[in-house]
């Protein structure tokens, strides 16, 4: 029978099949949350390779798609959910006339796989949409993405409306992707930037703690 430490050590060394397959052998004797915890033990020492350099950012997309079909195995498990087990609420989609979601799923990934829930509202989203979002989801955190840079001025339409409709109370709002510094940061009136993955998700961490 394959061990919890089995597991750490396929997901950090990004060896897909032999995750899947101790998810598997786990799935017969532990609860899904217990093992998606261990995958966390995993996704962890990817982020921390990938900050130290020794992994690439295609390693760091393949780790996210490992997960994700991990989640999918044990997603039958996880049909009822206990959500008070989550550390916090994130809501995120990248901007209107912006399709790229490479960044954004890598975010999600590792949000889920610290323990966060996320709702991901997908790609070329109005303002609209993320204003809805907001208010039935409730998150302690909006995260707007988007690598182009006419992506910019729907970002600051956004958190705009998002303050137009008194929900910036306590809503942290970041932002990423490739043009957003410090800059458009201020200009836009988010709360914080950023155009990494990792360091997106610990200031994410910050915001919630």
């Amino acid at each position: 029978m394959a061990s919890e430490e089995e597991l750490i050590k396929a997901i950090a060394e990004l060896d897909e099949d032999r995750a899947l397959e101790i998810v598997q052998e786990l799935s017969d004797k532990m609860a899904a949350l217990d093992i998606i915890n261990i995958a966390r033990e995993g996704m962890q020492q990817v982020g921390d390779r990938f900050a130290a350099k020794e992994y690439f950012l295609a390693d760091l997309i393949f780790s996210a798609e490992i997960f994700q079909e991990i989640m999918k195995k044990l997603e039958p498990k996880l049909a009822v959910t206990d959500k008070s087990q989550y550390k916090g609420k994130i809501v995120i989609g990248t901007v209107k006339n912006d399709i790229h979601d490479i960044g954004k799923n890598i975010v999600v990934s590792l949000l889920r796989a610290a323990g966060f829930e996320v709702v991901d509202i997908g790609v070329d989203q109005p303002v609209e949409k993320f204003v809805e979002a907001v208010k039935s989801e409730q998150p302690q955190v909006l995260g707007l993405s988007g690598l182009l840079t006419i992506a910019i001025e729907e970002m600051k339409n956004t958190i705009n409306a998002i303050e137009t409709n008194g929900l910036r109370k306590n809503l942290k709002i970041i932002i990423g992707g490739g043009p957003m510094d410090e800059t458009v940061r201020d200009y836009v009136g988010a709360d914080a930037s950023t155009q990494d993955a990792v360091e997106g998700v610990n200031m994410i961490k910050e915001f919630i703690d």
